[in-house]
């Protein structure tokens, strides 16, 4: 909806509660439903809201698909946020990630909890079986994103170059400063082949103060939680913090989620490896985002009374970021991606982020989660599965599971 040359935030057409009601009901379907990680998930969004509904066009739905490849966090739920603040303004865009995040996040709660109360279930067989699962998982995503990411020997070359200097200098700022020198090496690198058209529409400037708002308040709480839990020594506030930075630095998609808040939360003592991988092992078989892996480590963190809350406080904080960076970013990002310097950037960024994974494919998926020639025989076939795309992830990591139990 355009009025006087600037577009609306609220483009969808009816009142806002019936907007608001009808956002709530899609995306918790979406997030009962949604399964095979986050390009699955483009494709249910696709049909859902381009081809069925008409909430955005063929146009707006690739243009929103950019952004959240170039912006840091979980890609699908930035696009998640985006259609439903298209569709029901600012408000929509939190109801339809809340509604998505819903379900995956009280199944990822459940499930920890059940790792806290019996104290043996973390050695079971079938949970091992999960970590086996993880490897294959990692492993198939690694090789995806290789093929998509690092299509020629240069970026090839970034994406080993990364991975080595992960495995020599493993930390949390190692990765920062993996990603943030492949990104340079990309503009050097690719910054003459870069050739990014503007696409077609206006340039929206709609609710710029709010844009600027949210982009300032991403920057501050980036800024001023590390200080905050420095100065008070409060374990809530770093716990937060660490959650917040890993929401803000995450590129590639929730995979990449497994290096990063890794090195946050394990090198502290707050979760232990095998609880970690355990975890990111469930979470490839229950639908909705990855993201919703903070839920079940906030349960582990905050053991107690102050476990539900600890939840609650884990996934506020990781997917924060997402939304003031896709609220921040809409309104400018037409004139950014026509940038070419921008786009080399984020060729050598993406590079990267696969040697990121790739690493940590290694240390600690593969190094915690293989103990035998079993699991080596379990993983490969079940890689060998999902390189097939015929049967379900679900399906695939229960397999796993029932073998663990079975070889345990």
């Amino acid at each position: 909806m355009m009025e006087h040359g600037k577009t609306t935030e609220t483009p969808g057409e009816g009142p806002l509660t019936s907007r608001l009601l009808e956002v709530v009901v899609v995306f918790l379907k979406l997030g009962l439903t949604c399964f095979g990680g986050p390009v699955a998930h483009l494709g249910y969004y696709h049909t859902e809201f381009v081809r069925r509904r008409g909430w955005v066009t063929e146009e707006q739905f690739v243009d929103l698909v950019a952004l959240s490849q170039f912006l840091p966090g979980p890609a699908s739920s930035q696009v998640v946020f985006g259609v439903g603040m298209k569709r029901a303004g600012s408000i929509g865009g939190v109801v339809a990630l809340t509604s998505f995040m819903l379900p995956s996040a009280i199944i990822m709660v459940a499930f920890a909890f059940g790792l806290a109360r019996w104290e043996n279930l973390g050695s079971a067989g079938w949970v091992h079986g999960l970590k086996v699962a993880a490897v294959a998982v990692v492993a198939a995503a690694v090789l995806s994103m290789w093929r998509k990411l690092c299509p020629d020997g240069t970026r090839s070359l970034v994406c080993l170059a990364a991975a080595a200097a992960l495995l020599l200098l493993p930390g949390h700022w190692s990765q920062v400063s993996v990603i943030l020198s492949s990104a340079v090496l990309g503009w050097v690198l690719f910054r003459h082949q870069a050739d990014v058209a503007a696409p077609d529409g206006d340039d929206p400037k709609g609710g710029r103060r709010i844009a600027v708002a949210c982009l300032v308040a991403f920057a501050l709480l980036l800024i001023a939680l590390p200080m905050l839990a420095r100065s008070t020594g409060s374990r809530t506030l770093a716990v937060l913090d660490s959650f917040y930075r890993s929401g803000s630095l995450i590129f590639g998609g929730g995979h990449v989620l497994l290096p990063l808040l890794r090195t946050e939360v394990v090198p502290h003592g707050w979760v232990s490896d095998d609880a970690f991988l355990a975890g990111y092992g469930a979470a490839q078989a229950i639908p909705g985002p990855l993201f919703t892996f903070a839920g079940y480590l906030g349960v582990l963190i905050f053991a107690g009374p102050r476990a539900w809350l600890g939840a609650i406080g884990c996934l506020f904080a990781i997917f924060l970021p997402a939304c003031l960076l896709v609220r921040g970013a809409i309104p400018f990002w037409h004139r950014l991606r026509s940038k070419a310097w921008a786009q080399a950037g984020m060729r050598g960024a993406n590079a990267g982020v696969v040697g990121v994974l790739l690493a940590a494919l290694y240390n600690p998926v593969i190094t915690e989660g293989i103990s035998g020639a079993a699991d080596v025989v379990i993983a490969v076939v079940a890689f060998g599965m999902l390189l097939t795309n015929r049967i379900s992830v679900i399906v695939i990591v229960a397999m796993c599971a029932a073998a663990g139990q079975v070889t345990g």
